[in-house]
């Protein structure tokens, strides 16, 4: 079994001033001995805050700790079967009118297409996900 993180989890952190091993000994502390991935789509939303910083100093913060996060992980990728996949759990989700967050759904669907469970700050729009394992950090 593993283990994707949502980018708010990875964001907490950074915000709080952690370091990637002191969020890996969180990790651990609540889900054992795991193998630890970034979904694609969830580093996209890192890179993405990387440049929306407001300053400079902030704007390099962010990118070392991203690059220390990935010196130490894995980058699940988005491919065309989990396209498939979010657009299933969409399709059957929207007729029941159940809407899932775009971005959300995408990680998900990864996190299922590879058997992974998904810890994050934000459980609400996860838990919406079928079958989707969903952990609290």
């Amino acid at each position: 079994m593993g283990l994707i993180l949502d980018s708010s989890v990875v964001i907490a952190a950074e915000r709080r001033g952690d370091t990637v091993a002191k969020l890996f000994r969180q990790i651990a502390s609540v889900v054992g001995d795991q193998r630890i991935a970034l979904s694609a789509v969830g580093l996209t939303e890192l890179v993405h805050a990387i440049w929306r910083a407001q300053t400079p100093v902030l704007r390099q913060r962010r990118e070392r700790f991203i690059e220390d996060l990935l010196a130490d992980m894995e980058v699940v990728p988005y491919t065309k079967a989990t396209a498939m996949l979010a657009e299933r759990i969409n399709g059957e989700q929207s007729s029941q009118g159940v809407i899932i967050p775009f971005v959300d759904l995408l990680i998900g669907a990864s996190a299922l297409e590879h058997g992974y469970s998904v810890a994050t700050v934000n459980l609400r729009h996860f838990r919406l996900i079928p079958g989707l394992t969903v952990v609290s950090l």
